[in-house]
């Protein structure tokens, strides 16, 4: 099976929706914030290996925490996986936090500064004064 199957493409989905399932409503973990997503999820082609993206709201020290406690329940996860999804393998998982909406919140800030008249200068002294 190609990476780019189809076939892949579905199991992709609907692994991304049983984990989404599985974090939100049956892993008790404290650790784990209550606003995490699962924002993506690749499978192997041969259905070893799966790579999830997390996204934790909140700060740096959240996130580290979340990515504990995820890193903690990977198999009581992987075991909820393979009673809900019907695979002939069921995936090893590994956890990747994901900072791809932090930086799109971040360039976003720095474009509305720039749309109201302040010098690029001005930018890293403003976001100095942020943190």
């Amino acid at each position: 099976m190609r990476k780019n199957s189809i076939k892949n493409i579905r199991i992709n989905e609907e692994v991304l929706r049983e984990l989404s399932d599985i974090i939100r409503n049956k892993v008790k973990d404290p650790r784990i914030a209550p606003v995490t997503s699962v924002t993506g999820v690749e499978v192997a082609p041969d259905l070893k290996t799966c790579k999830i993206w997390i996204s934790v709201l909140g700060d740096e020290e959240a996130e580290k925490k979340t990515m504990e406690g995820l890193n903690s329940s990977k198999n009581f996860i992987r075991h909820e996986l393979a009673r809900t999804v019907n695979l002939r393998n069921t995936p090893e998982l590994f956890f990747h936090l994901d900072t791809s909406i932090a930086y799109g919140v971040h360039m976003s800030k720095m474009i509305d500064k720039v749309n109201h008249g302040l010098k690029v200068s001005d930018l890293d002294k403003a976001d100095k004064k942020e943190d």
